[in-house]
């Protein structure tokens, strides 16, 4: 019988092999693809696959189960956009500068979070989402509010922009992959399998989660960054608990605790949801639907499916 490590190495190499196609996949699309809307669409489910990624960090391989995780890609955006606004700092410093700052939010938060259990870390969580967006809409003399904020553009190139969101998801997926093979991705698991046997056996859980969760906002916050500078407007709009709820929907039905899972996920989730546009506004509740028959039916998600297939098992 092969040790568990080893399984768990060979899985983990697997599963970033294939997450290495689907990225090159993504990266052949626009030889295909034409016109500026569509490539946009691509572009904007990249960026979600993103921020599927770096919840799925903390709550697929760490059991943590934060919903600000849109809250944190606003705060990275208006990060850069009040430095751009307010002091001209170039991009070039205002988009590290957003990483900083919500890794340094998540650290405070983390703070004071990160000890509770059960529903409670969620409902905080929640909380500051809400407060956040809302201090910001609130705040017009600063940040504009529901108005928004114009933000510096890194390039006039559609095409540009879509190679620098799909070199961004390549270094994320090489950062949490860094992360996952060695001691720290098993001491992650650790807690996310049994905190209480984890901690008997001298691994400091609070350390654990406060790592995952620092380096889950800090992504985010990279992406709400690019996607400001993108888009050239932040708005509280991109703080909305929907967009939560379609980040995490996105890593449910793509297969939690799994680096493809989360990348595929994220693509069809946001692509679904731009073609269910033109049936009305019932995106979050087709969504909501799916969520609820792959938690009780398909645990696994999509990629599980087809992990499953491509290794001769049953599902």
């Amino acid at each position: 019988m092969k040790p568990t490590g080893n399984l768990w190495q060979q899985r983990l190499r697997f599963d970033m092999r294939a997450a290495l196609v689907i990225v090159a996949v993504i990266g052949l699309l626009p030889l295909g693809v034409t016109g500026a809307y569509p490539l946009g669409i691509i572009l904007v489910s990249v960026y979600f696959a993103i921020l599927a990624l770096a919840w799925n960090l903390l709550a697929g391989y760490t059991g943590q189960f934060s919903l600000a995780p849109a809250a944190f890609a606003m705060i990275g955006a208006y990060t850069t956009a009040l430095l751009d606004h307010y002091w001209k700092v170039p991009l070039a410093i205002g988009i590290p500068a957003a990483i900083v700052v919500t890794a340094l939010a998540g650290l405070i938060l983390g703070k004071l979070v990160l000890n509770l259990t059960g529903p409670y870390l969620s409902l905080t969580t929640l909380a500051f989402a809400e407060i956040a967006r809302v201090a910001i809409g609130n705040s017009h003399e600063f940040t504009r509010g529901d108005q928004g904020m114009h933000v510096a553009t890194l390039t006039d190139s559609r095409i540009g922009y879509y190679y620098i969101f799909l070199a961004t998801l390549l270094v994320v997926l090489g950062v949490i992959y860094w992360m996952l093979k060695g001691r720290l991705g098993r001491f992650m698991m650790a807690v996310r399998d049994d905190p209480v046997g984890a901690e008997s056996r001298g691994i400091d859980v609070v350390r654990i989660k406060m790592i995952a969760f620092c380096v889950s906002c800090a992504i985010c916050g990279l992406a709400g960054s690019l996607y400001g500078t993108f888009s050239q407007l932040v708005s509280p709009e991109l703080g909305l608990l929907q967009q939560t709820g379609l980040i995490l929907s996105m890593v449910v039905i793509g297969g939690m605790g799994s680096l493809s899972g989360a990348i595929l996920g994220g693509l069809l989730v946001y692509l679904s949801s731009e073609w269910l546009r033109a049936f009305g506004g019932i995106q979050m509740i087709v969504f909501a639907v799916l969520v609820i028959v792959f938690a009780r039916y398909i645990p696994g998600g999509l990629w599980g499916l087809v992990s499953a297939r491509l290794r001769g098992r049953k599902p």
